[in-house]
């Protein structure tokens, strides 16, 4: 959920998900998941509705105060997303209904919290924002990695809310990304499948479930069913 004309989060997109609420009524902020590729027509589409599919899977409404959006470097502004990642989709049972593509704006970067990239070519353009966006942005490959590594146990309890626990998890990854490098520079990378035949972005679709899975795991505290 979240304004109108300000992104696509979890829910039926009313203002009211800018603030939610907790279980005793107190309000609550969001925490807001920026997903970025280069048109915004094939990766990221693909990683923005995965993403809230997951979190709705296993947090519900609860889910609320996570809001999903993305956009592109060179973002094919108005664009529905590329047919085949609506098929990407819909094998994973995720809602492709009512996707645009947008271009990456300085507004887009001010107002995330995380930033998840498909490549580090991505990362760069990203960080070369300024918006202090370094601690915060990391490519989708290298937080899942830097996410393996950190204790659950670490994190504040879904309790104390998913928002504090995804701040939480963002300071955590930044302050071990310097000591777990990725293997080879490709391992950072999720290839761009645009015109490609839909086995190939099933591929993708399957690399970018693999990455996703641990990192919702780890924002939400709900393991995926098995």
């Amino acid at each position: 959920m979240t304004a109108p004309g300000t992104g696509r989060g979890i829910g039926n997109g009313e203002r009211a998900a800018e603030i939610t609420t907790t279980f005793v009524g107190l309000p609550r902020d969001s925490f807001r998941i920026l997903h970025v590729s280069t048109g915004n027509v094939c990766r990221s589409p693909i990683t923005e509705r995965l993403t809230r599919h997951f979190v709705t899977e296993r947090l519900g409404v609860l889910g609320g105060g996570l809001i999903v959006e993305s956009a592109g470097t060179w973002g094919h502004e108005g664009a529905p997303m590329e047919a085949n990642a609506e098929t990407v989709l819909a094998d994973f049972g995720a809602d492709a209904a009512g996707f645009t593509g947008r271009e990456l704006l300085d507004e887009h970067v001010i107002r995330a919290d995380l930033v998840l990239t498909a490549t580090r070519d991505h990362r760069a353009q990203v960080i070369s924002m300024g918006h202090s966006a370094g601690l915060r942005t990391f490519t989708l490959k290298e937080f899942t990695r830097l996410v393996n590594a950190i204790d659950p146990a670490t994190l504040p309890p879904l309790d104390d809310g998913v928002v504090v626990r995804a701040r939480a998890l963002v300071r955590a990854a930044a302050a071990l990304r310097g000591w777990l490098l990725a293997p080879t520079a490709e391992a950072d990378e999720v290839y761009d499948p645009y015109g490609a035949p839909l086995t190939f972005f099933r591929s993708i679709g399957d690399e970018i479930h693999q990455a996703l899975d641990p990192v919702v795991t780890a924002l939400t505290g709900v393991a995926a069913r098995t």
